[in-house]
């Protein structure tokens, strides 16, 4: 697997997933564009966006359909507005000096899409009855058949064309894995001729996406699912940190993973990180920031603590909310991750380096650092109240605790009760 370099924003860079149909009243761009200088404000680097295309009608699922369900890869939802309102976002989040990265669904396409009345038949799968087959349970969707290599050619296009006409960042790559791997490899590397700092995420898993340089980032989400076991009691913290260890090898040292405690599937379908994670939704959240390889994920209604499933098919827009608490805890951890290169993803970053603890089921207690900058995290990632005991050894000294800006010491004998759940994210002081 080849090792690659990334755009130079998304080393230390924060992702914000925005749901442009719930995250305003009028569910358009305008309006989304209006919230960006809060997001920025916030620490957020780049938007990714959910898709903004067409959605088709035939076999759609409730009144508005699947954000999923293309019609035409080169249009805009004339729900969420027009091609002039997208350039428009896309302009605001260029000035306020973040990353547009749109949603690409590459495996399929609406039953109505444009595609298949304008393409030749076998730019589909199909049926033994000769329509386009529908891929596991989408109903409203056709399966594109990449064994046409004109399919390759029309994605590409298609892409490109986000790309020279409207000055996009990026994708985010819809179930990366249910095309052929030589079909990114071969497009991204096309793209990559066109824009040289072209940001790709894939939401897979399979090593195979980073071969020739082709993705940046992969979803991490075996360990968001241990995250939800963690947190709801179905195994021990020790699941995760062999996680943690036995993905070291997996991957080429330049992988980033994308982190998080809620997506659009995972909050539509699960529950919110609310329902899912409870009490320890913060400790999960700040973990996402300081966990190796990690390129943290906020969506929508999180910078506002937003408890709520989001209707998928439906209009249910987060209801208007100021800046508060929620937003506040984020905005440090946007900050402690642009402020310590030893958090870094990328192969930039510091590995981790545990403190052996006494309490090692439930306590998490790791450095990592990267030339002079140095971050501690103690992690009680557990229901239980410990009486934690442990020895710093060198990493003993003055620190910042991240979380509330106060200076602390840490000594190099530690024993202190801690609270189910509770952490201390300390970096290195600068006195």
């Amino acid at each position: 697997m080849d090792a690659m370099n990334h755009p130079e924003w998304s080393y230390q860079a924060v992702i914000y997933e925005m749901n442009v149909r719930q995250l305003t009243h009028e569910g358009s761009l305008r309006a989304a564009a209006a919230r960006l200088p809060m997001l920025r404000d916030m620490g957020i680097d780049a938007v990714w966006l959910m898709p903004v295309y067409p959605i088709g009608v035939e076999g759609r699922k409730g009144s508005l359909g699947s954000y999923y369900s293309i019609r035409d890869y080169c249009a805009i939802n004339p729900e969420m507005g027009t091609m002039a309102d997208f350039d428009a976002f896309v302009a605001e989040a260029h000035r306020l000096g973040m990353k547009v990265l749109l949603d690409w669904v590459a495996n399929h396409t609406a039953r109505d899409a444009r595609w298949i009345v304008e393409k030749p038949a076998d730019w589909y799968e199909r049926d033994a009855s000769g329509a386009p087959a529908v891929p596991w349970d989408w109903t409203d969707t056709a399966k594109l058949n990449y064994a046409n290599r004109a399919v390759w050619e029309g994605e590409a296009e298609a892409m490109e064309f986000w790309l020279r006409e409207h000055g996009v960042d990026g994708f985010r790559c819809d179930m990366a894995m249910l095309v052929p791997v030589e079909f990114w490899h071969e497009t991204v590397r096309r793209l990559r001729l066109m824009k040289p700092d072209l940001f790709m995420l894939a939401e897979a898993e399979e090593t195979n996406l980073f071969e020739h340089g082709t993705f940046d980032a992969c979803y991490a989400w075996q360990m968001h699912h241990l995250m939800n076991d963690v947190a709801q009691g179905r195994v021990r913290v020790t699941a995760l940190r062999d996680y943690i260890y036995a993905d070291r090898g997996r991957y080429p040292e330049s992988a980033m993973r994308l982190t998080f405690t809620s997506n659009h599937d995972e909050n539509s379908w699960s529950g919110s990180e609310f329902t899912r994670m409870g009490a320890a939704r913060e400790i999960m959240a700040a973990f996402t920031f300081v966990v190796p390889r990690g390129l943290p994920l906020v969506y929508t209604g999180q910078e506002v603590g937003y408890d709520h499933s989001f209707a998928f098919f439906d209009r249910d827009p987060l209801p208007d909310a100021a800046p508060n608490a929620f937003t506040e805890f984020y905005r440090r951890l946007t900050a402690l991750r642009h402020n310590h290169p030893a958090l870094a993803s990328g192969g930039r970053g510091g590995g981790m380096v545990e403190i052996r603890n006494n309490a090692e089921d439930c306590l998490m207690t790791f450095v990592r650092e990267a030339g002079d900058d140095r971050v501690v995290a103690v992690m009680n990632l557990s229901p239980y109240a410990i009486h934690a005991d442990y020895r710093t050894g060198i990493y003993a000294g003055r620190y910042i605790d991240a979380m509330t800006g106060l200076p602390l010491l840490l000594a190099e004998h530690v024993e202190e009760d801690m609270a189910p759940w509770s952490y201390r994210i300390l970096t290195r002081s600068r006195e």
